[in-house]
């Protein structure tokens, strides 16, 4: 096994035990109301997490049937359906709180499953295969990330935990990434990043590099390249040419380029 602790699934699970702790209590006539993500339902993204939730799985699994479950969903796109059409006729006749019950308790079936492999093994997924930790890792991230949708709508302020790290990472490492994925050449190094952690530490990546930065608050920099926030709208410090292209296009996330928010629309609503 790696020397590196596989804590991964553990907080893919106290990340979507975050989210639930934040629906649970609500009336299940919450799940309809409209997020600031794309239009997208608190249902919506529920329904999201859960198929692909479920997709991970089959990663562990059974590869064949991994494949048979993107193709199916490429079959869907083919056919004009759209990705929130195809996921719920895959999850029928899961809808409102029997989704958001089945959610939570398949997130802990995932989690199990994760830990019993060794974090260095390959698992397919929709591109090419990744090792088992990223490919929790990345599930962390798009709980997070689409979670923040959630708690905006609901008007609460998000109390994050040093899990996060994993999201920021995963920032850090699809820098140059960020740039080939729509066609454009790397311009330099990767900037340093300085953050500081919600426990206060610091962490830091790319030391050696004197003339970019981009440094704050890590909740700020994941929202960023999770394009949850416009990076405008942080108190984040970016220095230097590379550094200011980066977060204004940053995106951590698989699959074609995608826009960042723009200026003051994704934020916290109010609640009357």
């Amino acid at each position: 096994m790696s020397a590196e602790a596989f804590t991964q699934p553990r907080e893919f699970l106290d990340e979507s035990e975050s989210l639930y702790a934040l629906l649970a209590p609500r009336p299940e006539s919450d799940l309809g109301l409209v997020t600031q993500f794309k239009g997208w339902s608190i249902e919506d993204v529920i329904a999201h997490l859960h198929l692909f939730n479920l997709a991970a799985g089959l990663s562990v699994r059974s590869a064949g049937e991994l494949r048979g479950f993107f193709a199916d969903l490429r079959r869907s796109s083919e056919s004009g359906r759209s990705l929130r059409e195809a996921t719920f006729e895959r999850l029928a006749p899961l809808r409102g709180r029997a989704l958001l019950e089945q959610w939570h308790s398949d997130c802990r079936e995932v989690a199990r499953e994760f830990e019993r492999v060794d974090p260095r093994s390959r698992v397919a997924w929709g591109g090419p295969d990744m090792s088992a930790r990223s490919s929790i890792s990345a599930r962390l991230m798009e709980t997070w990330a689409h979670g923040q949708a959630v708690f905006d709508r609901i008007g609460v302020v998000r109390v994050d935990a040093d899990r996060i790290r994993n999201v920021a990472v995963l920032g850090v490492n699809t820098f140059a990434w960020t740039f080939r994925n729509r066609g454009l050449e790397v311009p330099g190094p990767a900037p340093r990043v300085v953050l500081e952690a919600p426990s206060g530490a610091r962490w830091e990546w790319n030391h050696e590099n004197d003339s970019d930065l981009v440094e704050g608050r890590a909740t700020e920099f994941c929202q960023v390249v999770a394009q949850t926030r416009a990076f405008e709208d942080t108190s984040l410090r970016v220095v230097g040419d590379v550094a200011r292209r980066w977060v204004s296009i940053a995106q951590c996330f698989a699959g074609p380029p995608e826009d960042p928010p723009g200026l003051g629309t994704r934020g916290l609503a109010r609640v009357d």
